[in-house]
């Protein structure tokens, strides 16, 4: 799981320990396994392609495995590179399929483990797929990088700037797109009885989870950029948290159903989700609430009031989940406040109290009437 390549150095030990830091959070990484794939392409189709093919997943596994897959630039080139000429290889005409394995294997696991996490299947399309998910996962690596400033001087106050922001959400948005098309594009060509052998990362449910969370965390972003923006209307503040809420609202419940929760990384995503989720529900009442609270009849201050408290609560919830979230193996480190919550974990518990004490006497009146 590549969870972030940006770490901090704890100094003043005799040991550096580098704990990474995580603002897109990066579920899991695959890289190709070293094979001989033209040994195996042999006599199947032109040798000229075959030889291509075999160079080029060899170059991908070699810098994968040299760089622990940071080297994103050179791996998403070869990538693209070798899924032009590997589209060729699903096409029937060849009759490749059951004939020809691919191996593929968790990044983050040692040498020791690496058998035993390995995947070995003979099907062209697993192929396309595991290499179109390495492309995205890809590119939530790099719009980690981006959400990370390279001066760790330790202060709380970071810096990042619009651009940056923005690349990452296209980013983002390219991740979505890949992850889309395994579901729609790639899956619906594998048989149900080899999907069976699929790695839980690649389940065509995990798979949707992952593509609702890069639209959540895209979300994220451009609400913070919004809250920054003077220009930008409490109208379209709200419509973005609650866009945001609505992914990972979606990615939170389709995970809970999963047995793929039930493994260590797979118990980290699920609190990332969850995280997340709690943030979203936060931000969501607290710009219904103050849209709400623009009303003049009394009942729109107590629903506002309701709002802010909720957004309060959930706020509270949502710095426990990140607690669990990092302690969760392999051990991370959350990204200090940034766009959106650190105006809100200001703003919320302020204008909770403020409005509660201006508006608590009507809030009493409405416990009341109800209760009569």
């Amino acid at each position: 799981m590549g969870c972030a390549s940006s770490v901090y150095a704890a100094v003043g030990t005799k040991k550096k320990l580098s704990i990474p830091e995580v603002v897109v959070f990066v579920p899991s990484t695959r890289i190709p396994a070293q094979s001989d794939l033209q040994k195996r392409l042999r006599g199947l189709i032109p040798k000229d392609i075959a030889d291509r093919l075999s160079s080029l997943r060899n170059q991908i596994v070699f810098v994968a495995e040299d760089t622990d897959g940071s080297a994103i630039p050179e791996l998403r080139r070869g990538l693209e590179e070798y899924l032009s000429l590997l589209i060729g290889l699903t096409k029937k005409e060849y009759g490749l399929e059951g004939l020809v394995e691919f191996k593929w294997r968790s990044l983050a696991d040692g040498k020791q483990q690496q058998e035993a996490s390995s995947s070995c299947i003979a099907n062209s399309w697993f192929e396309v797929l595991s290499v179109v998910h390495m492309m995205a996962m890809l590119a939530l690596s790099e719009a980690d990088t981006l959400m990370i400033p390279k001066d760790h001087s330790g202060s709380s106050i970071r810096t990042v700037s619009s651009d940056c922001k923005r690349e990452a959400v296209d980013l983002l948005l390219k991740a979505t797109g890949y992850l889309e098309f395994c579901v729609r594009d790639v899956l619906v060509h594998i048989p149900p009885e080899i999907k069976k052998n699929f790695p839980k990362d690649l389940q065509d449910g995990v798979l949707e989870v992952i593509s609702f969370q890069t639209l959540g965390q895209g979300t994220e972003i451009q609400l913070g950029l919004a809250v920054d923006c003077q220009k930008a209307t409490l109208s379209v503040k709200r419509r973005l948290a609650c866009e945001q809420l609505s992914y990972f609202s979606q990615a939170y419940h389709c995970l809970s159903g999963y047995d793929h929760i039930n493994n260590g990384y797979g118990k980290k995503h699920m609190w990332f989700i969850k995280w997340k989720f709690l943030e979203s529900k936060a931000a969501a009442y607290y710009f219904h609430g103050l849209m709400v609270d623009k009303g003049n009849e009394p009942s729109c201050h107590v629903s506002a009031v309701c709002c802010f408290l909720a957004a309060e609560e959930i706020l509270s919830e949502s710095k426990k989940a990140c607690f669990t979230f990092c302690l969760a193996a392999p051990v991370t480190r959350a990204a200090p406040l940034w766009g959106a919550m650190k105006h809100l974990h200001q703003k919320i518990p302020e204008v909770a109290a403020r409005k509660s004490q201006m508006y608590g006497y009507l809030l009493e009146q409405d416990n009341s009437s109800s209760i009569a």
